[in-house]
């Protein structure tokens, strides 16, 4: 793993991206996001984790985050080991599920190729943290990047209108994630 991308600073705000492993597709079903959007206000309400900003495209996440009482990387490791377990048993228990055989082997397979893994892995192994250090400007920019993420992949014509993200509570609305708006 990279030692480029870490979190340094514990008082930092970080800009986060992971990703499913070979980039699959997951998040197109709701009761996928559904699980990482629980998750991320699990670690709100009980790990200090806070969250700036975020949106769930089909197969990586956006963050902007910073933590009051856990280290981040622990909040990361701990989300991102919840969210795995609980997305593939999902996959596994969806009748629904068309790819289902196809996910399972790709994860299987990428759980192969990594001695930290007992049979899947699901998330890739980094987070590339990417410390906001001049706050305003970095903030700012980071945010609209992750607002504009769906409107660039052509899922809506303006961010607000996309549910999986922080948009609509800058659009005054109330998102599925509790955020804290900058």
């Amino acid at each position: 793993m990279s030692r480029k991308y870490k979190f340094r600073n514990p008082e930092a705000v970080y800009f986060v991206t992971f990703a499913t492993v070979n980039w699959i597709d997951v998040f197109t079903r709701r009761e996928y996001k559904d699980i990482l959007v629980g998750s991320l206000n699990y670690c709100i309400e009980n790990k200090g984790l806070v969250v700036y900003a975020w949106v769930i495209m089909s197969n990586h996440v956006h963050l902007v985050i910073e933590s009051r009482n856990v280290a981040l990387e622990d909040i990361m490791r701990d989300l991102k080991k919840h969210t795995s377990k609980s997305i593939l048993k999902a996959i596994e228990e969806n009748p629904q599920e068309s790819r289902k055989e196809w996910m399972l082997w790709m994860f299987e397979r990428a759980g192969k190729k990594n001695s930290n893994n007992t049979k899947y892995q699901f998330w890739q192994q980094h987070n590339q943290p990417i410390e906001l250090t001049v706050k305003a400007f970095a903030i700012d920019s980071s945010i609209n990047y992750i607002h504009n993420n769906p409107v660039k992949a052509g899922f809506v014509d303006r961010p607000e209108n996309y549910p999986d993200s922080s948009a609509v509570d800058y659009a005054g609305g109330k998102g599925l994630v509790n955020i804290e708006p900058c």
